[in-house]
């Protein structure tokens, strides 16, 4: 087997499994809070805290990060938080159709400087397509970064979107510093409304 056909199934292995985690995981439940990057969980593990009455999951896809996030979850008896690896288009995918996202963080994302990797960057249009299709009609997405080139771009690609509305007056819905804001001497924060329902809601 080439190097290549090895990712490859590894990827598979890793969607098959997502999916599974995520059927029994989120059995039942109608609406999450997504963190798309969670790191080692900080931020997350201190939201749910603070909103016993959201579920909420984080995805990371750094195996040593979310063994220690759930760490951080099971030390805190925290029944309405879970981690799980995986890359933010396999999450979307994995998710039971009836699941909705009520909001969704993306914190300190990797800003990919260099033009030629712009294409990695994950506030593409699909992305946001995607995104769109599984939240709620007034469910947040709230980005923070800080690269300014990075905070630039994802403005042009909501603003140009027909599905999200940039908030004039940012409202964080919770105040928390997490590992890597600590690193960071500044950053750039926006959140933009779901402004559409889905026509297969």
């Amino acid at each position: 087997m080439s190097s290549r056909e090895k990712h490859l199934e590894e990827i598979h292995n890793r969607r098959c499994s997502l999916e599974e985690e995520c059927e029994e995981a989120l059995a039942g439940k109608s609406g999450i809070v997504l963190e798309i990057g969670c790191g080692h969980g900080h931020f997350l593990t201190a939201y749910a805290q603070t909103h016993p009455e959201q579920f909420c999951v984080g995805i990371d896809l750094i195996s040593r990060r979310i063994r220690l996030a759930n760490d951080k979850r099971t030390k805190r008896y925290l029944n309405n938080l879970l981690f799980l690896k995986a890359e933010g288009v396999e999450m979307l995918d994995a998710m039971p159709s009836a699941v909705r996202l009520e909001g969704v963080f993306v914190i300190f994302p990797d800003p990919w400087p260099k033009k030629r990797h712009h294409r990695r960057r994950l506030m593409q249009v699909e992305y946001l397509n995607k995104l769109a299709h599984r939240t709620v009609a007034g469910g947040k997405l709230y980005f923070r970064t800080d690269s300014p080139d990075y905070f630039q771009w994802t403005v042009e690609k909501l603003i140009q979107h027909p599905d999200w509305d940039l908030t004039e007056e940012l409202n964080w819905p919770f105040a928390t510093t997490t590992y890597f804001q600590q690193l960071m001497e500044s950053f750039y924060s926006l959140a933009a409304c779901k402004i559409t329902a889905d026509p297969s809601m």
